[in-house]
């Protein structure tokens, strides 16, 4: 058993499954959690393999919109102290915009899986919480600085302002809260068939460093801000981005 629990939401695939394997290799134990239960125990049992340590990675099946269902999450941790909690879960939900019906629909399905699926999983394992020393780390998204989401850059946005509010209530625990803003990460389901060849070289372009970011990047971060190495950092944004948008 590691000494550290790591609860992954979104940690089924892509940048995911990635801070998962991170975390373990770092020596916690992860408990991932989504939607989809057969692609979490499949995720699970690979990243066992490939970190080395039978039973680091453990998967939970809840949809975390669903109040009720964070009761799973909370029984999968057994009363153990979390010492890191990562809300990865949400991405960018389309709709039909045509009518105010659907652009309320629309709207708040995108707030739901972005904002209220972290709010719920932060609050539920907030009691279990590692006092001092817990991490809370929100994952967002470019478009929350730069725009063109539209209800998913909202949504995004606001995870910002919500982080300095919990990191503020929390710091006096010793417990950090962080977010990392990915930029255009290329090799996780986010774009489905949307992206064209024309659409990746004009988002590699826009960075500085001439390439597309892989989950790695993202995980690199979120390692540190996971770390005791970080506990003096909180209330902040990190742009993980290739430089496609400069520091604030």
């Amino acid at each position: 058993m590691g000494e550290r629990l790591a609860v992954v939401s979104g940690g089924g695939t892509g940048i995911g499954a990635a801070v998962a394997l991170g975390l373990a290799t770092d020596g916690c134990d992860v408990l991932i959690v989504g939607r989809r239960g057969d692609v979490l125990l499949a995720t699970a049992e690979r990243l066992d393999a490939e970190c080395g340590r039978t039973g680091a990675v453990r998967a939970v099946s809840a949809d975390l919109t669903d109040p009720e269902q964070l009761g799973r999450v909370v029984e999968a941790v057994a009363g153990r102290p979390v010492d890191v909690v990562v809300n990865n879960a949400g991405g960018y939900l389309g709709g039909d915009t045509s009518t105010l019906a659907g652009t309320a629909a629309h709207w708040r399905a995108n707030l739901d899986a972005n904002v209220l699926t972290a709010v719920l999983l932060t609050e539920a394992l907030l009691p279990a919480l590692r006092r001092p020393g817990g991490r809370v780390i929100l994952v967002s998204s470019i478009a929350a600085q730069r725009g063109g989401g539209g209800a998913y850059s909202a949504a995004k946005a606001a995870l910002h302002g919500w982080a300095y509010d919990l990191a503020g209530q929390l710091g006096p625990e010793q417990i950090t809260v962080n977010v990392v803003s990915p930029g255009y990460v290329a090799e996780t389901e986010f774009f489905g068939d949307r992206m064209t060849p024309e659409g990746h070289a004009k988002r590699v372009a826009a960075t500085l460093v001439g390439r597309a970011g892989v989950p790695d990047d993202i995980a690199a971060a979120v390692r540190y801000l996971a770390s005791p190495a970080a506990g003096y950092v909180t209330g902040q944004v990190l742009g993980v981005n290739g430089g496609s948008v400069l520091g604030r």
